[in-house]
């Protein structure tokens, strides 16, 4: 029996997954989460054999959360099932140690089947989604332009963003000056779109 946690902040999306999981034979859902850390918790206290976590989490990411459980409980392997997969999501989530990601628009023959792939140590990736990013390339942006470009995506100024990232103003419009740059955008709100529709924050 492959025993599995499930994190989603959407409660019908996560009872419906449950459901159709436990239809299949040799497949338990353990626990339920509906946010990182309760994720992070249960696991703890659980041990299950594959966590499949939502992208979007409104404390932790999924990807935060299968990095810390890849390094606290390597023996449970980690899956992300999203509605917004997008290039350098794929990219931080397979560094991060996950071993299946896959849309929230899959049969649920697939998602069983993905869960086993992933508990025998196998891996799957969405096949669209990986030619994506293969086409779409790594970031350029640095780790420090992208938080600098994040929080410039929730329309902060130049000194809340360097009140929070612990930088100087004048630091901050470079990392910006940088990120524009590099994103061959006009500002750095354009920046910040183009930024994240390619997943790099």
């Amino acid at each position: 029996m492959i025993r599995i946690l499930l994190a989603d902040d959407e409660h019908l999306i996560r009872g419906a997954i449950a459901a159709l999981l436990g239809l299949e034979e040799d497949l338990e859902v353990v626990g339920q989460a509906a946010t990182g850390a309760e994720a992070l918790r249960l696991a703890r206290a659980l041990r299950p054999d594959v966590a499949v976590l939502d992208l979007q989490l409104p404390d932790l990411d999924g990807v935060a959360v299968a990095t810390a459980l890849h390094t606290e409980l390597p023996a449970c392997r980690t899956m992300i099932v999203t509605s917004h997969g997008l290039p350098g999501h794929l990219k931080r989530a397979l560094t991060g140690g996950v071993r299946g990601f896959l849309g929230k628009t899959v049969s649920a023959e697939i998602l069983a089947t993905v869960v086993r792939t992933v508990h025998a140590g196998g891996r799957y990736v969405d096949p669209q989604l990986a030619a994506e990013a293969i086409s779409a390339g790594d970031s350029p942006l640095t780790a420090r332009e992208a938080d600098v470009l994040t929080l410039a995506a929730e329309g902060a100024p130049v000194d809340e963003i360097a009140r929070r990232a612990a930088l100087s103003p004048g630091t901050v419009r470079n990392y910006l000056s940088s990120a524009v740059g590099k994103t061959a955008a006009a500002n750095r709100h354009e920046a910040a779109r183009i930024a994240r529709s390619r997943g790099w924050i």
